[in-house]
């Protein structure tokens, strides 16, 4: 797969790190959506995290002359019903960053013992070229949310889910291991699989 250009369908630069430390040393070259120039934001208005994925993907490898890579992930609460699901990065309102995403969940768990916290990541990833979506992945993990945030590394929601085989939250987990556990690093692994057997033309 050496010197194959992978553009990465996101904005976030956790998730575009994330995929880099999978894929740059697979020998990808991993290109940012700057490498599409100014075109319009493609929105998340699927109903799943596939449906969304797929939009994304399908649509800006319309624009680019190499392999597309997007995804959809959240978080998804029980004692919330599920919820914020495909709305985690919109949970709240746009105003609210990731801060403030955790402190509303906090607030809403509030007083939710831990036998009713459980909680789970899930993600989607969609590979596409010139408007076709080639394959999907998923990955989950499970996990715990805490009852207020640790940790300095990953992103989102991760202070706060706490996974229990690792013993602590995924924002305590240095990248690397992360990347061996968390839902997009399993996905990540699985799109490896069927890249390296030559099922998906890169």
């Amino acid at each position: 797969m050496s010197g194959k250009r992978i553009l990465i369908a996101s904005g976030n630069p956790g998730k575009v790190r994330e995929f880099s430390l999978a894929l740059v040393p697979e020998g990808f070259d991993v290109v940012g959506m700057d490498a599409l120039g100014d075109i319009d934001e493609i929105e998340e208005t699927g109903e799943t995290f596939e449906a969304n994925a797929r939009l994304k993907a399908e649509g800006y490898s319309t624009h680019a002359d190499m392999l597309v890579l997007a995804d959809d992930s959240g978080i998804e609460v029980d004692a919330l019903d599920g919820r914020p699901g495909v709305q985690s990065a919109r949970y709240g309102g746009s105003e609210l960053d990731d801060d403030g995403r955790c402190r509303l969940m906090l607030h809403e768990l509030d007083g939710v013992p831990d036998e009713r916290r459980a909680a789970r990541f899930r993600c989607v990833l969609a590979l596409a070229r010139y408007g076709e979506t080639l394959a999907t992945f998923n990955g989950v993990i499970e996990g715990v949310i805490n009852h207020g945030p640790k940790g300095e590394n990953g992103f989102g929601y991760d202070p706060l889910f706490f996974h229990p085989p690792s013993g602590c939250t995924t924002a305590q987990l240095a990248p690397a291991e992360k990347q061996k556990v968390s839902h997009r690093g399993k996905a990540i692994a699985a799109m490896l699989d069927v890249l390296r057997s030559g099922e998906v033309s890169v």
